[in-house]
């Protein structure tokens, strides 16, 4: 075998150095073309829609992880600055609760001063504490007491009108019945008529003209004041309006009226003193024995 050449079939071909010279001149050429005719654009845009979905498809874990950090790292940023909106919330909604408060109480304190201004008598601020135990009287306990000069008998006033009257006095708290309690008895005056009457408290917030006949000329809205007859209400000072007069009853005209003042609803109020001192009794001196 030896000298014989092999075969056509197993011949190699050309030398490796010179493919390799063959090909970098094809790639070359092929390079310059493209730049000249740009006659693989087309080539490489369908490439481009070809080869997509499997870019996505070897995008998509990184996309994944990258979206799952950022999910929950913008979902803990968004329920801290929930807790801290909602925390904030509160504080406001509390302090306008009480910038509230205290507008409506600037407001009481206001009309007991203008109140104050327009009665010629001393008068003293009172808070109201609580209503008083007994559930068939209406009554309040105010945080003045004798130490205060606070005497029974005064007449409570809120910016409005009557609220009651002071019934018993402790060293520093007082009892204050209101004008609406069944046993509470104010002497009035119609303001539009002048003639004068009694109003009692009849429960349910409400009062009652008692005694009047019934063609007294009573109708509904007519305004009563205080008449001043006892010596312990100061006249002129509000205390209801008449809501509804039927005269069919009875001889007497059933008459009822609703406080012009917040009873039971008033937490600053102003005690009256008197405008005369309470008459004292007179004690007949004794008469000399005759011999």
């Amino acid at each position: 075998m030896v000298g014989h050449a092999p075969p056509p079939i197993f011949r190699r071909g050309p030398a490796p150095r010179v493919r390799l010279w063959v090909f970098v001149i094809v790639c070359l050429t092929m390079l310059v073309a493209d730049l000249h005719f740009r006659y693989l654009e087309v080539v490489r845009q369908t490439l481009s829609v070809v080869l997509y979905p499997v870019e996505m498809a070897a995008a998509t874990p990184a996309e994944f992880v990258r979206n799952a950090s950022k999910y929950f790292a913008t979902l803990i940023k968004v329920q801290r600055e929930n807790r801290e909106l909602r925390r904030k919330a509160l504080a406001d909604a509390e302090r306008l609760l009480r910038q509230t408060e205290l507008e409506r109480e600037n407001g009481r304190l206001r009309g007991l001063l203008a109140m104050a201004e327009r009665v010629s008598v001393t008068s003293v601020a009172a808070d109201v504490l609580y209503e008083a135990r007994d559930v068939f009287s209406r009554k309040v306990i105010v945080d003045r007491g004798s130490q205060h000069d606070v005497t029974a008998g005064q007449v409570v006033v809120d910016e409005q009108g009557v609220i009651g009257q002071v019934t018993r006095v402790y060293p520093i708290q007082s009892e204050v019945t209101l004008v609406t309690d069944k046993a509470q008895a104010v002497p009035v005056r119609i303001e539009r008529t002048g003639q004068r009457a009694v109003a009692y408290g009849a429960g349910e917030g409400l009062l009652e003209l008692r005694y009047l006949l019934a063609n007294a000329d009573v109708q509904p809205g007519d305004r009563l004041v205080t008449s001043g007859l006892d010596g312990l209400f100061l006249p002129g000072l509000p205390v209801a309006r008449v809501v509804s007069v039927n005269r069919e009853l009875q001889a007497f005209a059933q008459i009822v009226c609703e406080p012009l003042a917040g009873v039971g609803q008033a937490a600053q109020v102003l005690i009256l003193g008197r405008a005369q001192p309470a008459p004292e009794r007179q004690v007949p001196p004794p008469q000399a024995s005759k011999d």
